[in-house]
């Protein structure tokens, strides 16, 4: 089984009629329950080990997250493993936008992973300014901390916020 690194959700949705195909969704449980593909595999990235991966050995299997870019590192850990994998282009973001079919859990309060990470950060850049200004000025380093944080995490695409956020119990 040879198919490309990554594909359109349309050519996913294709794939998924032929035998030993599966969607792998590596977003949190959170996000999964908030929308996803029927059928679809949950295995949050976070989770996903080489060890782990080799259970999907014989199975061709189409990686899927919020927007590509979890999906392409699980597909890296998948082929280091040996197995036939694909990334799913734009996540569910793109598969939604395509027309493609989704489940919606319209019950109760959701809220993304990187939503999350946005409000945590942008409150803890504000509580750095304010201890930095009527507290002791060593409160603007926790400022400067996340500032750092989020630096890193553009350039190297791996958010250390959004990996702890996502082993908080309201995302599990």
């Amino acid at each position: 089984m040879t198919i490309p690194s990554s594909i359109s959700p349309q050519e996913a949705q294709r794939l998924l009629a032929e035998p030993d195909t599966i969607i792998l969704d590596v977003r949190t449980q959170a996000e999964h329950r908030v929308m996803h593909v029927a059928g679809a595999t949950l295995k949050p990235l976070q989770d996903l080990t080489p060890e782990k991966a080799k259970s999907y050995a014989g199975k061709r299997v189409l990686c899927l997250c919020q927007k590509g870019a979890r999906g392409e590192k699980a597909a890296g850990i998948l082929r280091d493993a040996g197995i036939t994998t694909s990334n799913i282009v734009g996540g569910i973001e793109a598969w939604e936008s395509a027309g493609l079919p989704v489940e919606k859990n319209t019950q109760g309060v959701h809220m993304s992973l990187e939503r999350q990470v946005r409000i945590a950060a942008g409150s803890l850049v504000v509580t750095g300014i304010l201890l930095g200004h009527f507290v002791a000025p060593a409160g603007y380093l926790l400022s400067l901390f996340v500032g750092s944080g989020l630096i890193f995490a553009g350039i190297t695409d791996t958010c250390g916020m959004g990996m702890m956020l996502a082993k908080c119990p309201w995302n599990k």
